[in-house]
């Protein structure tokens, strides 16, 4: 067996057999397979497909190219994963709020791809904090603190490092194949009991289309199911950012609004409840949804999650005094430019992604894999749809690291947005569940 060959057959619509999968993996994981020929599978699965059986067996061939991890705790092991969007920050207070509800949370997650943020992007915004740790601190962490977010170790799905990095620079992010064997040959590999996922659905989202949305979604529970952990997925709307932020500072600031009650996010909490009351009855930790929605609720507003989330970023090379002084801690953009509308009126529609362009063009993404990123730059006060704009009411706050660099922002920001004379019908928010 020979990548050529391998390749050659996915080209040719044969589909991915559970030892050609194997065999893959394995060159991923070790380099024999090069990033050409990475690439070359990737595209090949993108156009062709490899069917139901081909991706449970990519899934499986993926998460046992490394270790998998066991777990003795006194509770459910539970985790959530966002197919990714703009402003999706719901990670940083759902992790925290489901280790105050009685699970353990060993949050593997990733970087940037393609137009979307990465949550270990928005954690890395946070000085000192180091989410690359050896799969025994994790294991450490989590029984401590009750949850840690942080990065695949080199022994957790090591070929789905090689080819997630791939896909974000060869154009083949959209594969439902590659997107469901990523997600779960990391989840997978974390040993849980029970999983949560967030399908995206719309401007801002890989998947544009509420059909495209429900086959992924069906995909990946079908797919983890099959593999024996429990696991439901929600379909919610991205046809707008989800916070008013998008940026990997930006972020954790509207994240540490809604852990402290700073300041209230509706849109954001809707969300992140919601998947918290899902995972929380997966785990048999709540009657059900609803139950577990207001165990998260309380969770966050009673204080505990915010404890738990500072006890995490100390544990993980943080500040011991990060949700104290969240504000004072996290890196600030030299300049900040208001983007007034060409008129006033009311926001009737935004191109989400291309906001998300504008964030990585910014430096808070990458346009190729060496890049580096500013955390500190992106956008805030992001005004939702049905808001009035207008003098004195901004479409959006670019955060830039120069003068040009805004300038450039302001008319991308400026060109996102349609504006109408009236209201728009409010769009709804969860969208559809897809379980067992």
């Amino acid at each position: 067996m020979d990548a050529r060959t391998i390749i050659a057959a996915v080209r040719d619509g044969k589909g991915l057999d559970e030892d050609a999968a194997h065999w893959f993996a394995g060159g991923l994981a070790d380099g024999s397979v090069g990033d050409a020929q990475a690439g070359a599978f990737a595209m090949a699965v993108l156009l062709n497909g490899i069917g139901v059986a081909g991706r449970v067996a990519l899934t499986r061939a993926m998460r046992d190219s490394g270790r998998v991890l066991g777990w003795n705790l006194p509770g459910p092991v539970v985790d959530k994963h966002s197919t990714g969007g703009i402003g999706d920050c719901v990670s940083l207070p759902l992790a925290p709020a489901l280790a105050a509800c009685g699970a353990y949370v060993p949050m593997i997650s990733g970087r940037g791809l393609g137009h979307t943020g990465g949550t270990l992007d928005k954690m890395e915004a946070i000085p000192g904090y180091r989410p690359d740790r050896p799969s025994a601190e994790l294991q450490d962490v989590v029984a401590k603190v009750g949850c840690a977010i942080v990065g695949a170790t080199d022994d957790i799905a090591p070929a789905d490092r090689r080819l997630y990095g791939i896909r974000d620079i060869s154009g083949t992010v959209e594969s439902v194949d590659l997107i469901t064997a990523s997600i779960l040959s990391k989840k997978l590999a974390a040993g849980l009991d029970a999983l949560v996922l967030d399908v995206k659905c719309g401007s801002g989202a890989f998947m544009k289309t509420a059909e495209d949305a429900a086959a992924l979604a069906r995909a990946l529970v079908d797919t983890a199911n099959g593999a024996g952990c429990a696991t439901a997925a929600l379909i919610t709307d991205m046809s707008q950012p989800l916070a008013p932020a998008a940026g990997n500072a930006l972020e954790v600031i509207v994240s540490m609004e809604v852990l402290t009650g700073a300041r209230r996010h509706a849109r954001l909490e809707t969300v992140i409840h919601a998947l918290g009351g899902e995972a929380l009855a997966l785990a048999g930790l709540a009657a059900d949804a609803e139950d577990g929605a207001a165990r998260i609720a309380a969770a966050l507003s009673d204080g505990r999650a915010a404890d738990i989330f500072g006890r995490m970023v100390a544990a993980l090379g943080g500040p011991g005094d990060f949700v104290e002084h969240f504000r004072d801690r996290l890196p600030a953009a030299p300049v900040v430019r208001e983007v007034l509308p060409a008129r006033p009126g009311i926001v009737a529609g935004i191109e989400t992604e291309s906001l998300g362009h504008t964030v990585v063009r910014l430096g808070g993404g990458r346009l190729t894999a060496g890049d580096r990123i500013d955390p500190a730059v992106g956008l805030s006060a992001l005004a939702p749809v049905g808001a009035a704009v207008g003098e004195g009411l901004p479409l959006a706050l670019v955060h830039a690291a120069t003068a040009a660099a805004a300038d450039r922002a302001v008319a991308e920001v400026r060109a996102a947005y349609r504006l109408a004379d009236a209201p728009p019908e409010a769009p709804a928010l969860v969208l559809d569940r897809i379980g067992r």
